[in-house]
């Protein structure tokens, strides 16, 4: 398993990052752009060491500046996958899956043959003799795979492996990963900013914004119930932020009031709203729904036959309506109207 704390200063990013990932338990760490996530994982791997914290895998301490321990990236238990492949290019592919274990000091035909092995499982058994430069995406990046799994590593860290793919190798590579990670012992850890990769292939998820950790859980905890803005964006959920104000009211910060089920908890509140919750309409609903404002439409994305509608004002969500009703309707940026939300449909929890 994987212990760590990783404590360092990249530029302006101060990093302070605990970790464990169990035996056989894929995590995947997100995080926007800068959040820290790739140092994390140069940091695991002995290329950035740690100036205070640990890394222990297996027991085994790999990194801890208080003891004066560095293990170099080379002697590490520890494999990685890089978004960009970084085959060698004047190797065939052979060559490249048989590097980590000829490194090790193990012989020339017992480590091709360890090779040959690993790409017949990823499907490339044909394309042995092969140079990168001869290979698709998807093909370059099952020969990283390949490459990093015949160490068998106790850890391994996959950077960002399918952000390079078009969408239907991504989706290929997507599933035979997850195959390859279910059949593997060891610590993996998974960085990504896709919620899809993260959903599929990981256990539980670490959410790292600003180089801190910000929200852990399993896919679905995240999914329900989202501590930062980054995550509601990520789920696809409004998130708002307010206080009680009454048995079942919440206020928010511009002034806005929501109607809950149930009565509030006392303290700073999360309210957590379906962007397909939201009902809009042109002029005042109606009989006497329990959340119903005005607000102003900011921006108009259409999808397919989906419509998100952000709006203005003093409760500010996006809406999901079908492209029908937003001609219906008439939405368009300025245009001012009604929006509700059943009570129902709004989950409050401590912020």
């Amino acid at each position: 398993m994987l212990d760590a704390r990783t404590v360092l200063t990249v530029g302006d990013l101060e990093l302070d990052v605990e970790l464990a990932v169990g035996d056989g338990e894929v995590v995947a760490l997100l995080g926007p752009n800068g959040a820290g996530k790739t140092t994390v994982v140069r940091a695991l791997a002995g290329l950035a060491p740690l100036e205070a914290g640990h890394v222990r895998v297996d027991d085994r301490t790999l990194d801890d500046p208080s003891r004066g321990t560095f293990v170099p990236p080379e002697a590490r238990p520890v494999a990685v996958v890089f978004q960009d492949h970084l085959l060698f290019p004047r190797m065939s592919v052979l060559e490249n899956v048989a590097f980590g274990l000829r490194s090790r000091g193990v012989r020339r035909h017992e480590a091709r043959d360890a090779a040959r092995a690993w790409l017949d499982r990823v499907g490339l058994a044909d394309r042995t003799s092969d140079r990168p430069a001869q290979l698709s995406g998807g093909q370059a990046q099952r020969v990283a795979l390949a490459r990093a799994l015949v160490t068998e590593p106790r850890l391994l860290l996959l950077d960002e492996p399918l952000a390079a793919l078009d969408a239907t190798t991504r989706l290929q590579v997507r599933s035979e990963l997850r195959r390859h990670l279910d059949g593997l012992s060891g610590a993996r850890l998974l960085v990504t900013h896709d919620p899809v990769d993260a959903l599929v292939l990981a256990d539980r998820l670490v959410v790292l914004e600003r180089g801190r950790v910000t929200q852990s859980g399993t896919p679905a905890e995240v999914a329900a119930r989202p501590a930062s803005r980054f995550v509601a964006d990520l789920v696809g959920l409004n998130l708002l932020h307010g206080a009680a104000a009454g048995e079942h009211l919440v206020r928010l910060p511009a002034g806005g009031e929501l109607v809950v089920a149930e009565p509030p908890p006392a303290g700073p509140l999360a309210l957590a709203i379906r962007p397909q919750a939201v009902a809009l309409h042109r002029t005042a609903p109606e009989g006497s729904p329990r959340n119903a404002w005005q607000a102003t439409v900011v921006e108009v994305e259409g999808s397919g036959d989906r419509v998100r509608v952000t709006l203005g004002g003093s409760v500010p969500l996006t809406a999901e309506i079908t492209a029908a009703s937003a001609a219906a309707l008439g939405v368009v940026p300025g245009e001012r109207g009604w929006a509700t939300v059943k009570a129902v449909d709004v989950d409050v929890y401590p912020s």
